[in-house]
C-alpha cells in the first residue's frame, strides 16, 4: 500500500502534491450550510448544461479549479420558503475551447490566431439540500469550494453521533463513517472488494478496525469491542501488536489529523494450527517465535458439538444425497461417543479413537458394513450413496488430520487451552495460511458457528468485528453449505447478537446477494475493468466505476447510507508491523535464555552434533539484522 494518504496540508496550501488556486474575494451566502468565515469561490452554476435538483453543473472562473470529490455548495433564495442551499460532489471535470469548430483549430487558437476562450465545467452530484425543497439551482448563481462547517454539513458529518475517521478525502480533510451504520444501531457490516494486491483491502479493514477502538467514537462500550480475524495470506498478521519500523514524525502528524493514535493494536492474541505430524500441539508457525497458541478440536468436541458437517463444507455438497447421510452420522456420534481419558480420545462401541484418520476409517466401516448401515447411515439409504460420502469423508483425512485430535499431551496438561478464545484479549488473529482450503473452511464455520451461539447466549452487550478475508469462498453466490448458512445469519441478524462482519472479497459479483445487500458499508478499491461493470457495484457514479480500474494502492471509493455519492479517500500507512521485516524491535523474535516461547521454537535436529573449533559459521554470530520467514 502507498503512504501517500500520510501526506498532510502544508503552509503554502499544497495538499497530496497539489496546490490549492488562490481564494477570491467573495462574501459568504447566509444558509445553513455556511461556516461563517471567507469562503473560495470557483465560478457560478452554469447555464448552457440543465440545472436540476439532484444534479448542476459549475463553470470555473478563470484562476480557480475544481478536481474530483471536491465539495461545493450553492444557494437559491426562494419567496417565502429563504434561501435554499444546495451541496454536492464533484464527480466530473471538462474542459474544451469555447469557439473552436475542429479539432486542428486548437493550434490557431495558440498562435492568437483564432479567437477562443479555455472553460472548464464541473459536474456536481447533490448530496444534501437543505431546507429539504427540491429546486434546480438556478443559473449565474455564486458557487464556493465548502470548507470547515460547511463542509461537515455538506457530507452529514454534523448529524452524526458517533464519528469513525475512514482516511483523508482528496480536499486533504478528514472523511468519517457514521457509527451507527456499524454497530448496529442502524444497520452493520462492511463490504470491501478488490483486486488481490492492489486494492489493499486486508489494511484498510485493519485501519478500520484501529480506528474503531481508539478513536473514542465507542465510548465505554469500547472495553467490551472485540475483533476476530481470520488471516489466510501468510504469517502477515502475526505482527499487529508490534510498531512498525517505518513509523516516523509524517506518519504520526496523519493519523494526529484523523485523532487517532499511531501506534500497534494494544490487545492481541494469536492462535496458528499446530505443527503436522507433532504430538506436543506448537503451532505452525515460522515468523513469530513466541506469543502464537496452537488450536485443535479434540474428537471428543468434534463428536458432542456436531462438528461433522462443517467437514463437507463446499457448496456442492448440498446438492447431492449423501448430506442425508451426514446428518445422520452426526447424530450417532453425539449419542454414542464417551471419553477415552483426558486428550481428547473418544470410545465408540468399544473401539478407542485417537487420530481423525482412526474416525474416518470408523465411521466408513460402520456405514458400509450390512449389519450396522440402517442404524449409521439411515434405512432406506443406497449403497451408492454411502460411497459418496465414503469418499468424501475419506478426502477430507489429508486436511484435517492436524486439526481433529485425541493425541495431544497439551489436552491434558491444559485442557481447553487449545480453544480458539476471543474473551481475553481485544483482537484475535486466527492464521490459517497454513492450511489446506477445505481445512480453512471447517476453521471459518466452527468458529464463527461458535461465536454466533457464545453471543445469543450471552445477549446484547458487546461487539465482535469479524473480518473474513476472500469471502467469495465462504460465501458464493450459488449453492449452500454450512458455513454459508452461518455467514447468511450474521449478515441478516448479526446486528442484533452484536456481531459485525467485514468482508473482503475480490468480486463482489461473486457473493452472496444477500450477504452484500446486507452491508451499510461498502467500500471498493481498485477494480478489473469487468468486474466493474458489474451491477453489484451500481453504487458508484460511472465517473468512479472507470476511476475504481485506475485506483493507486491506498485508496477507496467508501458508500455509506446518509451520502448519496461515495467519497474517495486515501488511509495513512499502518503504524503496526505487516510483516516481519517491519517489526522495530530487532529482538523480538529472539527469546531470552530461559524464557518460555509458548512452545513455538522447533528443535534443531544438529544441535547435539560436535561443533568443530575453526566452525566458519558459529552459533553466536549477531550480525543484528532481522531474520526473514523461509519462503
Amino acid at each position: 500500500m502507498s503512504d501517500t494518504g500520510s501526506e498532510l496540508p502544508s503552509a503554502d496550501g499544497t495538499v497530496f502534491g497539489r496546490v490549492s488556486a488562490p481564494a477570491t474575494s467573495w462574501q459568504p451566502f447566509a444558509g445553513p450550510l455556511t461556516s461563517g468565515g471567507a469562503e473560495d469561490e470557483v465560478g457560478k452554476v452554469a447555464g448552457t448544461e440543465d440545472s436540476t435538483p439532484l444534479k448542476f453543473h459549475v463553470a470555473l472562473s478563470p484562476d480557480a479549479y475544481l478536481q474530483l470529490d471536491d465539495v461545493v455548495s450553492t444557494c437559491r433564495v426562494i419567496p417565502g420558503r429563504g434561501t435554499i442551499v444546495t451541496s454536492g460532489v464533484v464527480t466530473d471535470v471538462v474542459a474544451r475551447h469555447e469557439g473552436a469548430a475542429f479539432g486542428s483549430d486548437v493550434f490557431l487558437i495558440a498562435d492568437g490566431i483564432l479567437p477562443a476562450n479555455v472553460q472548464e465545467i464541473a459536474e456536481v452530484t447533490t448530496t444534501r439540500v437543505d431546507p429539504e425543497c427540491y429546486v434546480p439551482p438556478r443559473p449565474g448563481e455564486v458557487a464556493i469550494r465548502a470548507a470547515g462547517i460547511a463542509r461537515d454539513a455538506a457530507l452529514y458529518f454534523d448529524r452524526m453521533d458517533a464519528r469513525v475517521p475512514a482516511g483523508i478525502g482528496r480536499d486533504g480533510e478528514p472523511i468519517y463513517l457514521n457509527l451507527e451504520f456499524l454497530d448496529g444501531t442502524r444497520g452493520a457490516h462492511v463490504s470491501i472488494s478488490g483486486i488481490s494486491g492492489v486494492a489493499t483491502k486486508t489494511s484498510f479493514a485493519l485501519f478500520l478496525m484501529h480506528s474503531l477502538f481508539t478513536s473514542g467514537a465507542l465510548g465505554a462500550r469500547a472495553v467490551n469491542a472485540k475483533a476476530l480475524i481470520f488471516s489466510v495470506k501468510g504469517e502477515d498478521l502475526l505482527f499487529v501488536d508490534q510498531p512498525n519500523a517505518r513509523l516516523d514524525d509524517k506518519l504520526r502528524a496523519a493519523y494526529a489529523q484523523l485523532g487517532l493514535p499511531a501506534r500497534p493494536f494494544a490487545s492481541a492474541g494469536f492462535y496458528a494450527p499446530p505443527l503436522p505430524g507433532d504430538t506436543t500441539g506448537r503451532p505452525h508457525v515460522t515468523g513469530r517465535t513466541s506469543g502464537v497458541t496452537a488450536f485443535w478440536w479434540t474428537l471428543a468436541e468434534f463428536c458432542e458439538r456436531e462438528l461433522l458437517p462443517y467437514v463437507f463444507a463446499d457448496t456442492e455438497d448440498e446438492k447431492n444425497q449423501y448430506t442425508i447421510v451426514v446428518h445422520q452420522v452426526t447424530s450417532r456420534l453425539r449419542r454414542e461417543v464417551q471419553a477415552a481419558g483426558n486428550d481428547g480420545a473418544v470410545v465408540i462401541d468399544g473401539t478407542i479413537l485417537r487420530t481423525w484418520a482412526e474416525m474416518v476409517d470408523f465411521i466408513s466401516a460402520q456405514v458400509t458394513d450390512d449389519v450396522t448401515r440402517p442404524d449409521w447411515a439411515g434405512p432406506a439409504i443406497g449403497l451408492g450413496t454411502v460411497n459418496a460420502f465414503v469418499r468424501r469423508l475419506r478426502s477430507s483425512q489429508k486436511s484435517l488430520t492436524p486439526l481433529l485430535r485425541g493425541d495431544l499431551s497439551a489436552s491434558t496438561d491444559r485442557p481447553g487451552a487449545h480453544s480458539i478464545d476471543t474473551s481475553q484479549q481485544q483482537v484475535t488473529v486466527v492464521d490459517l495460511h497454513n492450511l489446506p482450503e477445505r481445512a480453512q473452511r471447517f476453521v471459518v464455520g466452527v468458529v464463527l458457528a461458535a461465536e454466533t451461539d457464545r453471543k445469543e447466549q450471552a445477549g446484547p452487550g458487546g461487539l465482535l468485528f469479524t473480518m473474513v478475508d476472500e469471502l467469495n469462498k465462504y460465501a458464493p453466490r450459488e449453492g449452500s453449505s454450512p458455513i454459508k448458512d452461518v455467514l447468511l445469519d450474521i449478515a441478516e441478524r448479526g446486528r442484533s447478537l452484536g456481531i459485525i462482519l467485514i468482508g473482503a472479497q475480490q468480486t463482489a459479483s461473486e457473493v452472496e446477494r444477500r450477504i452484500v445487500s446486507n452491508s451499510s458499508i461498502k467500500i471498493v478499491g481498485r477494480l478489473d475493468a469487468a468486474e466493474a461493470s458489474r451491477p453489484e457495484y451500481g453504487f458508484l457514479p460511472p465517473s468512479q466505476r472507470q476511476r475504481a480500474t485506475l485506483a493507486r494502492p491506498g485508496t477507496m471509493f467508501v458508500s455509506q447510507p446518509e451520502i448519496p455519492v461515495p467519497l474517495a479517500v486515501e488511509f495513512p500507512f499502518p503504524a503496526w508491523a505487516t510483516r516481519l521485516s517491519e517489526v522495530a524491535d530487532p529482538t523480538f523474535t529472539t527469546p531470552t535464555a530461559g524464557q518460555a516461547t509458548g512452545s513455538t521454537t522447533r528443535p534443531d535436529p544438529f544441535s547435539r552434533l560436535p561443533q568443530p573449533e575453526n566452525d566458519p559459521w558459529p552459533d553466536d554470530t549477531d550480525d543484528g539484522a532481522i531474520d526473514e520467514p523461509p519462503y
